[in-house]
């Protein structure tokens, strides 16, 4: 382990639970990675080598049979796991929003029935918020619930549900009509319980999953469609049990999932430096080893610059979050320079590589396929640039 990405101030506990995620990351991730991601295989030994570890209930608060960690710890658990393979900290991921917004924003029975179950892995959530023709236009979403008597309908197709086929509890986003005089006011998050599968849902009336999207990369874990056709869902199902909340309980999802991905990008970075370092001292070309060449020792200086600052700003942003201010701010900020410092070090590490990049055998073309997937998830750089510009105006408007 290098001196790169460290982080100071942690407990004795949380750095033993990094040294554990380390661990494991090293022996049970790094040595299958590229083959199932090859292959498009879900790592079913992996997900249950988390569920031993309690990685699923890492955030969830101990009365719930969680570890009740800081969204700090959780950031920098992923970090890790990406660092391994980038997909299966996309699986913990979802599940994390959900269980969040549950934590903050559900009812008491709602907590009470999901967040164990959700602590042990038993139960394992997806976030529908994006819709075929929705992109970042949330007030443009089309899928819709109406209320009939103590059920409501729901009719509509979301798009890219990480999750959305092993998945067995959806948080759905829909349109409602109930709540205000502003799109924003009219949307409710809907709670659905569902059986893990592809095609019609056995135990979900008119709830279908069609299959697999195919993918560039982020391979591994599924991401899906879902089609709802008059599915009836009771209205205690409702989270928070009241209509018309859903887009800020969604909002307030994205802003912890921005982190993540943040931690995401900063671990994909991570492990493209060591690749090429090490590559570097490795390859010999013109009688010496290209790491004593000066151009390739500054391509290494600017991917450690990079990686350590991806790192810093979104410790700062997790911390933030915990702090129990408002993070949007610093949260967009470290979505948007981890995701775009991790396209720019992968890429370098490519180059490092040079005709060897190409080939399927070596692990770095695999992160050139994955990293993109975090220039668009949890909205793009053009949307965390909106987000930022608008905060620093509010937080530097001048008088009159």
């Amino acid at each position: 382990m290098g001196r790169l990405a460290q982080t100071d101030g942690l407990t004795e506990i949380q750095r033993d639970i990094l040294a554990t995620v380390r661990e494991f990351v090293d022996k049970e991730i790094i040595p299958v990675a590229t083959e199932l991601e090859h292959k498009d295989e879900y790592p079913t030994a992996i997900v249950e080598g988390m569920k031993r570890l309690g990685l699923f209930g890492l955030t969830i608060p101990e009365e719930y049979g969680g570890l009740g960690e800081s969204l700090l710890t959780y950031a920098l658990v992923v970090e890790e796991i990406a660092r391994g393979w980038m997909s299966v900290s996309g699986i913990v991921n979802t599940h994390f929003i959900v269980a969040h917004m549950i934590n903050a924003h559900g009812t008491q029975e709602q907590k009470d029935h999901f967040l164990p179950r959700m602590a042990a892995g038993e139960i394992r959530g997806a976030f529908s918020m994006s819709e075929p023709a929705l992109g970042s236009d949330v007030a443009a979403i089309s899928t819709k619930g109406v209320k009939d008597g103590e059920f409501y309908v729901l009719n509509g197709q979301k798009m890219w549900l990480t999750n959305g086929g092993t998945s067995t509890l959806v948080a759905v986003l829909c349109r409602t009509d109930e709540g205000g005089s502003t799109p924003y006011k009219n949307m409710t998050t809907f709670l659905i319980e569902k059986t893990p599968g592809f095609g019609p849902n056995p135990t979900v009336p008119g709830l279908t999953v069609p299959g697999k999207i195919e993918k560039m990369g982020y391979k591994g874990v599924d991401t899906t469609e879902l089609v709802l056709q008059d599915v009836r869902i009771p209205a205690d199902r409702i989270l928070g049990g009241v209509p018309g909340r859903g887009f800020y309980q969604m909002m307030d999802g994205v802003e912890v999932g921005r982190v993540n991905v943040a931690a995401r990008g900063c671990g994909v970075a991570r492990r493209a430096f060591e690749l090429g370092i090490s590559y570097a001292q490795q390859r010999t070309t013109f009688g010496k080893k290209i790491a004593e060449h000066q151009a390739i020792q500054f391509k290494l200086a600017e991917m450690a610059t990079k990686v350590e600052a991806a790192h810093q700003m979104m410790v700062m942003a997790a911390r933030k979050k915990d702090s129990g201010e408002r993070n949007d701010l610093e949260a967009g900020m470290a979505k948007y320079l981890a995701s775009e410092y991790c396209k720019e070090v992968v890429e370098d590490s490519f180059r490092i590589h040079g005709g060897y990049g190409f080939s399927k055998e070596y692990e770095i073309e695999r992160l050139y396929r994955e990293a993109p997937m975090l220039l668009i998830g949890e909205g793009t750089a053009e949307i965390q640039k909106m987000i930022i510009g608008r905060r620093l105006l509010e937080e530097y408007r001048i008088a009159g």
